[in-house]
Protein backbone atom coordinates (compact mmCIF):
# COMPACT_ATOMS: atom_id res chain seq x y z
CA UNK A 1 0.00 0.00 0.00
CA UNK A 2 1.41 3.24 -0.88
CA UNK A 3 1.04 6.45 1.75
CA UNK A 4 -0.14 9.22 0.38
CA UNK A 5 2.64 12.32 0.72
CA UNK A 6 0.64 15.84 1.92
CA UNK A 7 0.79 18.52 0.03
CA UNK A 8 3.67 21.19 0.25
CA UNK A 9 2.72 25.08 0.09
CA UNK A 10 4.28 26.61 -2.53
CA UNK A 11 8.19 27.90 -2.21
CA UNK A 12 7.01 30.87 -3.39
CA UNK A 13 4.75 32.17 -0.69
CA UNK A 14 7.94 32.28 1.31
CA UNK A 15 9.99 34.22 -1.64
CA UNK A 16 7.53 36.88 -1.14
CA UNK A 17 7.28 36.75 2.52
CA UNK A 18 11.26 37.47 2.50
CA UNK A 19 11.15 40.05 -0.09
CA UNK A 20 13.47 38.06 -2.01
CA UNK A 21 12.95 40.02 -5.28
CA UNK A 22 12.84 43.42 -3.89
CA UNK A 23 16.40 42.71 -1.68
CA UNK A 24 17.72 41.19 -4.82
CA UNK A 25 16.81 44.41 -6.84
CA UNK A 26 18.43 46.73 -4.50
CA UNK A 27 21.72 43.94 -3.76
CA UNK A 28 22.57 44.05 -8.06
CA UNK A 29 21.68 47.94 -8.50
CA UNK A 30 23.85 48.96 -5.37
CA UNK A 31 27.02 46.12 -6.49
CA UNK A 32 26.44 47.99 -10.07
CA UNK A 33 26.62 51.52 -8.88
CA UNK A 34 30.10 50.46 -7.06
CA UNK A 35 31.71 48.29 -9.20
CA UNK A 36 31.06 51.69 -12.25
CA UNK A 37 32.73 53.33 -9.37
CA UNK A 38 35.70 51.58 -8.66
CA UNK A 39 35.98 50.59 -12.58
CA UNK A 40 36.21 54.76 -13.45
CA UNK A 41 39.00 55.12 -10.58
CA UNK A 42 40.85 52.62 -11.64
CA UNK A 43 40.73 52.64 -14.96
CA UNK A 44 39.77 56.37 -15.71
CA UNK A 45 41.30 58.06 -13.00
CA UNK A 46 44.45 56.53 -12.26
CA UNK A 47 44.92 54.95 -15.42
CA UNK A 48 48.18 52.49 -16.65
CA UNK A 49 50.43 52.62 -13.76
CA UNK A 50 53.93 51.45 -14.80
CA UNK A 51 54.86 47.76 -13.65
CA UNK A 52 51.27 46.88 -13.13
CA UNK A 53 49.66 44.45 -16.57
CA UNK A 54 45.98 45.41 -17.44
CA UNK A 55 44.00 46.47 -20.19
CA UNK A 56 40.61 48.41 -19.58
CA UNK A 57 39.30 45.29 -20.98
CA UNK A 58 40.51 43.12 -18.27
CA UNK A 59 39.54 45.33 -15.73
CA UNK A 60 35.79 45.50 -17.35
CA UNK A 61 35.89 41.70 -16.44
CA UNK A 62 36.97 41.67 -13.21
CA UNK A 63 33.90 44.52 -12.94
CA UNK A 64 31.68 41.96 -13.55
CA UNK A 65 32.80 39.35 -11.46
CA UNK A 66 32.85 41.94 -8.63
CA UNK A 67 29.24 43.43 -9.27
CA UNK A 68 28.02 39.69 -9.77
CA UNK A 69 29.23 38.38 -6.13
CA UNK A 70 28.87 41.56 -4.35
CA UNK A 71 25.55 41.24 -5.89
CA UNK A 72 24.62 38.23 -4.66
CA UNK A 73 26.11 38.43 -1.16
CA UNK A 74 24.39 41.93 -0.70
CA UNK A 75 20.86 40.14 -1.94
CA UNK A 76 21.70 37.24 0.73
CA UNK A 77 22.59 39.41 3.91
CA UNK A 78 19.25 42.09 2.79
CA UNK A 79 17.29 38.64 2.84
CA UNK A 80 18.62 37.68 5.94
CA UNK A 81 17.45 40.87 7.32
CA UNK A 82 14.29 40.48 5.85
CA UNK A 83 13.83 36.77 7.45
CA UNK A 84 14.97 38.04 11.23
CA UNK A 85 12.37 40.77 10.88
CA UNK A 86 9.71 38.40 9.79
CA UNK A 87 10.79 36.02 12.67
CA UNK A 88 10.57 39.07 15.64
CA UNK A 89 7.22 39.73 13.66
CA UNK A 90 5.82 36.57 14.47
CA UNK A 91 7.04 36.00 18.14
Amino acid sequence: MQEEIPERPPGSNLIEALNVRRNAAFGFSMSIVFTALVYVYRVVLVGHVRGQVGTPVAYLALGFVLAFSLGALLTAVFTLVSARRLANDLD
